[in-house]
């Protein structure tokens, strides 16, 4: 009797990568990656003209090609523009990855509705339109693709000070739920990568490698490397993960166990004692 074996679904979209804020940090690990597995890389970049230039050397080392477009996704109807302009240079797109992103640290009775706006105009107006203009490539191109989403613990939990932050992650989750439904008829898996504390230059951590037993509220201790949440990207992006859609892979060290905001206040490791 022959040992039974599992279903493995023919990759067949382009092996080309489409990444959102690819300058530094996890966009960049992501994009790095991608190349060393294979992929043809497009990316962009807000105003990080040399790490650009960087991650553009760092993925034709590995004998890839790579094209890059500045955008500002405050203006994401614009911007989102150069999803086609970068799958037009490379020949497709089969792979999206929406990356990009910003942040808030005002109280929300302090905030100003230009700077709602503009949070969520970078982490959910530019996912939605970025995914808008890369799925409607795959479908045509028939041959599926996958669209990952990076979104945070914050599209399950709050955190003070981060109102738009949180709303736009959490619309993000959603809004990728809502997609994998409406593209799964066409091969097309959509699925978001939600990070705990990475330390990139977002967090204040410019690509300092995570130092062990640093955070002492947290599970694993410290902060998680960009090249953690590039794995699990790519492992997304692959036809390992072929029958996963609509899903949330959390990248946070069991952070979310703790709740971010009061592990984020432990300053000592007694809470492991029960």
């Amino acid at each position: 009797m022959q040992p039974a074996t599992a279903p493995v679904s023919e990759a067949r979209y382009d092996r080309i990568a489409i990444i959102t804020g690819a300058d530094s940090g996890i966009g960049k690990a992501t994009a790095v990656l991608l190349a060393e597995q294979g992929f043809d890389v497009g990316f962009t970049y807000h105003s990080d003209r040399l790490g650009a230039e960087q991650t553009a050397r760092e993925i034709a080392a590995h004998g890839r090609r790579a094209a890059v477009r500045r955008h500002d996704l405050t203006d994401p109807a614009i911007a989102s523009a150069a999803v086609d302009e970068l799958a037009d240079e490379l020949g497709g797109v089969g792979v999206l990855v929406n990356n990009a992103g910003t942040g808030s640290s005002r109280p929300v009775l302090e905030m100003t509705f230009q700077e709602w706006r503009s949070v969520l105009s970078v982490d959910l107006d530019g996912p939605f339109l970025c995914s808008q203009r890369a799925a409607l490539r795959m479908v045509r191109r028939g041959a599926g693709g996958r669209i990952i989403n990076v979104t945070s613990v914050h599209e399950e939990y709050p955190r003070v000070g981060s109102g738009p932050y949180c709303a736009a992650k959490g619309g993000l989750r959603l809004f990728s739920r809502v997609l994998a439904l409406e593209l799964s008829a066409h091969g097309i898996t959509v699925n978001t990568v939600a990070p705990g504390e990475i330390a990139t230059p977002m967090t204040g951590q410019h690509n300092e490698p995570p130092r062990p037993d640093t955070r002492p509220g947290y599970p694993l201790a410290r902060p998680g490397d960009a090249r953690e949440v590039a794995s699990a990207i790519a492992f997304l992006a692959s036809p390992a993960a072929s029958y996963i859609t609509g899903a949330s892979l959390f990248v946070d060290g069991a952070l979310g166990l703790m709740g971010p905001q009061a592990a984020g206040a432990l300053t000592s490791p007694d809470w492991r004692e029960g």
